[in-house]
């Protein structure tokens, strides 16, 4: 029964990043070309697993990234990020599946991860403040 709980909040946290991708790339689109988008600071926010594509928004307003993960899990994608100093909040995950926020001025990271035909996959939506 939990499972389902968290798979359901999952699920409406997926429809979430989706408009949040949406509106955080000012509807540029997502690359799936296996490298971080144009700008991206990744000295500042760890992605974990291996890089599918991305997108970046006009002017450095955010950014979208999507990765495969292995062995690798929502808990290991959240403890790189708090591990490089971001607060997280509103956090829930099960074997499959997780979503959280993340916050480390100026940046927002919205993560989902899902597994879908047994492929789990990280989405990074992130921002800054403005």
């Amino acid at each position: 029964m939990a499972e389902n709980v968290v798979n359901g909040v999952v699920n409406e946290a997926q429809n979430q990043a989706g408009d949040a991708i949406s509106e955080a790339l000012g509807g540029a689109g997502i690359s799936t070309d296996g490298q971080l988008p144009n700008g991206f600071p990744s000295d500042q926010i760890p992605v974990v697993g291996e890089v599918q594509g991305g997108g970046s928004a006009p002017d450095g307003a955010g950014w979208v990234v999507r990765s495969t993960l292995g062995s690798d899990d929502f808990a290991a994608a959240q403890a790189a990020l708090e591990g490089a100093g971001f607060v997280a909040s509103a956090v829930d995950s099960d074997a499959d599946s997780g979503f959280g926020n993340f916050a480390l001025a100026p940046y927002s990271v919205v993560l989902t991860v899902a597994t879908d035909g047994g492929v789990r996959t990280a989405t990074y939506i992130v921002t800054t403040a403005q």
